[in-house]
Formats: structure tokens, sequence, C-alpha cells
């Protein structure tokens, strides 16, 4: 599998394993608790994956910054968090800098 198909797994199940995060409601409810630690496990299995064939220094960045600004978009979607020009421009900074190491090659 391609690596950047790998390291998309890492953060779509990073972003799940926060989300359900949430919906533990601080680990107590079982069913959630258990998706946190299966969805962060499979996430870190993709992120070793990526490792292997994508500088370590973008990969975390990338992992990172993406499900930063995923999740920071899912809380105002889903749980109508607040939102202000300081978010918008922070999320829009993260993705830029995701971009940026994109195009640094580090892959």
């Amino acid at each position: 599998m391609p690596p950047l198909v790998l390291l998309a797994c890492a953060i779509l199940f990073e972003v799940s394993g926060t989300v359900m995060l949430r919906l533990s409601d601080g680990m107590s409810k079982l069913a959630p608790a258990v998706a946190v630690v299966v969805f962060y496990g499979a996430s870190f299995y993709f992120l070793a994956l990526v490792i292997k064939r994508i500088d370590i220094g973008v990969t975390y960045a990338v992992w990172a910054g993406a499900g930063t600004a995923i999740v920071a978009v899912v809380g105002v979607l889903i749980w109508d968090e607040p939102v202000n020009a300081l978010k918008v421009a922070s999320i829009l900074a993260v993705i830029a800098g995701v971009i940026g190491l994109n195009l640094s090659g580090g892959h």
C-alpha cells in the first residue's frame, strides 16, 4: 500500500480515537472507551508502517497536524464549539504547514 494511503489511515484512526475519547465521557462509557484503545492502536500501527518509508519528522508532523485540524473542524461541526477568526486562521496555518512539509520532499 502506498505510504500516503497508510498515513491517511493513521490520521483517520487517530481522529476517530479522539472523537471516541470525547464520547467516552472520561473513559466511563465502555463501548467508546474500548473504541479509543482500538482506534489509537490502529493509528499507531499504520504510523509505524509509514515511518519505514517517509521521514519520521514529516510523518509525525503531517499525522499530528492533519489530525489536529480535522478534530478542530469536527468539534465545530458536531459539538457546536465556538469558531472565530483566530481559530480559522490557526487551522489554516496547520494545513499550510502540512502542505509545506509534503512539498519539502520528505517522502
